[in-house]
Order: structure tokens, then sequence, then C-alpha cells
């Protein structure tokens, strides 16, 4: 499989490279020449499939051209450990919980297999270049890549995550690893990181000094095996007899999750019409709304894995669609809520159901409550463990929220990490000495 650029001024790569190098040269992110379409037997029998069988059928036909079927068929097991069921919560609503993974978190899988599928690369390469990635984090990536990455050989990892906008939990997952794993706090916002990382991509001094490659949704490597959980969610749905009119909702901050959902559909996936649910950083929103995309500050909100004023992936599911507004709103709809409206909603789901939503869930919760129409069911996806955000979740709904053992042993670590200005020359100085 060969992959363009959606800026279409870089030359073709191939997985290998789209993989290792992360960003085209022209800035652009990756994008599959053809996508191809699963088989009518896939979907007619997909509820009797375990969700790693069905895993490893997409992965096939995302990467099999370009990886051994047996190398495959281990990247996919060894990523998927666990599962990822689907919950009912209130009426036609359901929650595909997302956070059963090592850090609890849906960035896992997305981690997981990229951390796996690039050490098969860098196996294959003569040089033996010793590989690092940056990867910038607005919350839940950043634990999720450096757990993902933890002790890989021949890879080393920076986490660049903005002063004090994370919560504790998360700093934890990732400031305590040490080995391989270095953690940057960035005096600034997750935009601010995300610059950084892109233009150590573009600078030919520093790509000449070390080999970059980055663990963020812009890597195809990262983004399309989250395409997995919404064949599982589908198939869990089928096997309750409730996958007709199925309705996707999707938190989202980089649009890195609904992009792979929206992979899906087109792998022949037959989800009816997606959600993106988005916080107070309404920039696709407001695209939808109105045609034009218009990248602005982020805010700092509750949910704020989801704080992205220029969300990488637009340009992603821009060129998906021919870059036609009409195609995009006809399978695509959005919502956004303020802080007040996520507290309300959190409290309200607990006091009608008991069940706990984080603040990104609670916006996917909402917005189904808002959409879905009638002969509709809703899925929505609960992207991290509500005890992630602790502090958040317990004065918001008067309760104490149990942190599971494999949270709290982060927190028990010693916080390591590098203060950065947002300045780029400062982040070069340090990379150039490393």
């Amino acid at each position: 499989m060969n992959y363009y650029s959606t800026n279409n001024q870089a030359p073709i790569a191939d997985l290998h490279k789209a993989v290792v190098k992360g960003l085209a040269e022209d800035r652009g992110l990756y994008m599959p020449e053809k996508i191809n379409k699963l088989p009518k037997e896939f979907f007619d029998n997909i509820e009797k499939m375990s969700f790693q069988e069905i895993a490893y059928t997409v992965a096939s036909a995302f990467f099999g051209e370009d990886v051994d079927p047996d190398a495959l068929h281990d990247i996919v097991y060894d990523t998927l450990q666990f599962d990822c069921p689907v919950v009912n919560v209130k009426d036609n609503i359901y929650t595909l919980e997302l956070f059963h993974g090592p850090t609890l978190a849906f960035k896992d899988v997305g981690a997981r297999f990229m951390a796996r599928l690039l050490q098969y690369f860098i196996k294959q390469e003569n040089n033996h270049k010793e590989v690092n990635v940056l990867v910038a984090t607005s919350g839940d990536t950043g634990s999720a890549v450096a757990n993902g990455f933890l002790g890989v050989d021949g890879i080393h990892v920076y986490v660049l995550y903005p002063k004090g906008k994370v919560s504790p939990i998360q700093e934890c997952q990732f400031t305590t690893l040490g080995k391989n794993i270095t953690a940057i706090e960035v005096d600034g916002v997750f935009d601010d990181c995300q610059a950084l990382v892109k233009n150590a991509f573009m600078d030919a001094e520093l790509n000449e000094h070390m080999k970059l490659t980055s663990a963020n949704s812009i890597n195809v490597a990262r983004f399309l095996p989250q395409a997995f959980y919404y064949f599982n969610a589908y198939a869990r749905m089928k096997e309750q007899g409730k996958a007709d009119n199925l309705v996707m909702c999707v938190p989202s901050g980089n649009f890195g999750n609904i992009c792979a959902a929206l992979f899906g559909h087109e792998m022949g996936l037959p989800i009816k019409r997606f959600i993106a649910a988005n916080n107070a950083n309404d920039i696709f929103y407001n695209y939808l709304q109105t045609g034009k995309y218009e990248p602005k500050p982020s805010k700092q909100t509750l949910a704020n894995a989801m704080d992205v004023g220029d969300p990488s992936n637009f340009a992603r599911i821009y060129d998906l669609y021919g870059k036609s507004h009409a195609k995009i709103t006809s399978l695509i709809s959005g919502a956004t809520y303020s802080d007040e409206q996520i507290k309300a909603t959190m409290r309200e789901c607990h006091k009608d159901s008991g069940y706990i939503l984080d603040p990104h869930g609670a916006c996917g919760y909402q917005a189904l409550k808002d959409g879905l129409q009638a002969g509709e069911v809703g899925v929505f996806c609960e992207t991290a463990h509500p005890a992630k955000f602790k502090e958040k979740v317990d004065d918001i709904l008067g309760i104490d929220v149990a942190i599971p053992e494999r949270l709290a042993a982060f927190m028990r670590g010693e916080k390591q990490s590098v203060a950065m200005t947002k300045n780029f020359a400062d982040f070069k100085a340090y990379l150039m000495k490393r």
C-alpha cells in the first residue's frame, strides 16, 4: 500500500516510510491510496468473532500488503490483551468502554500497535540507528504512548505536555517511568506542544542529527488501529440484535479516533451516521455549520484531552470526502458543550443510571441524548476511566471514585520531567545535545 500526503506536495511513501517518518515532507498527513473493502461474509459473521479475531481481519485489510501475516498476527494479539465491552447506560444509549487497556484510556491500542509495528520495521533496517518518537499530549496520548513504548529496544520517546493542563494521574503515567521515556513539561498549551513536534520534523539540521517520528494520531500506525474499536462495537451490538440504524458518537479533540471510525465506515462498516462531540473547543462544530475551517487558540476545559484548537486529523477527514462539505455533513453531525453543561450531564447520568462518566465521555453521552432520532440506537465512546480525572469527578458528583491499582502504582512513582519553553529554538537546542 502506498501513502500520499494530504498536501499533495511530497513523494509517495510506502507503509515503512509513513510509519517511521510520521509526517510527510510537505507537513501533510499520510493517507492510503486506497481503502480496501471487507467482504460481506465478514459482517455476516462478525458477532461470532472475538475482539482479537475482528482486529486481525481489519489489520490485514489495512496493513497486510506490507507486513508479514504471522508478524501482523503477533502484533495484533500482543496489542489486544483485553476486551472493550458495550454497556447499556439508558434506553437506546450504550457506551463502548475503551478504558480497559494498560493506562485505562482508548489510545492504548494505537500506541501499543504502533510501538510493535515500528519495532518490526526498525529490525528490517541495516543501520540500527535509534528512532526518537516525539509526541504531544493534551492528556491520554502521552500516557498511552509512554507505556506502549516503555522498554522497546531501539526507540526513545519524548512526551511533550502543557504545564498544569493535564490531570495529576495522567501526568504520573508518563513522568514516572524513566528508562526510554523522557517527559518534557512545556510552558504553554497543547497546540504549542504540537507545534514544537511538527517544527522538529521540518528542521533539516535536527533530522540529520537524529531519526525522528511521531506517535500522535498524525502517524498512520497510531490512528488506524483505533478502527478496531468500532468494528468490535458493531459486533457486540449485533450480538444483542441492536445493530440496525446504529449511530456512533465520538468525543473528539485531535480527531484521530473519529477519523479511524470513518476509515472503518469506508471499509464497509455499517454505521448509519456519526456524531463528533466537542467541548468548548468548537472548531469542527463550526465547520459543520458554516463550511469554513477556522483554527483558533485552544481553551482549557474540564475535558482537557479534547482541548485542541487546530485538530490535525481534520485534514484527513477533509481529504477522505474529497473536500466536500456536503459529503461530510451528510455523514457527520456535531455538538459542543461548556464545562457547566458537562457537569450537569455527569450529575444527571449518575443520578438516573448510576453510571459514572468522565468529562470526555459526558460530551459523547449528551450528544447522543440530544441528537438520537426515532428508531436509532446510539453508542458513545467512554474514552478513559473516570478515576483518571478523580479530583474533577469526585467534586462534581460528590463521590469517592476508587482508583484502580494500575493507576495507583503510577502515583507512587517519582516525577521526572524537563522544563521547556514553547520556543522552538530552545526545544531544538535540547534535542541537538541528545
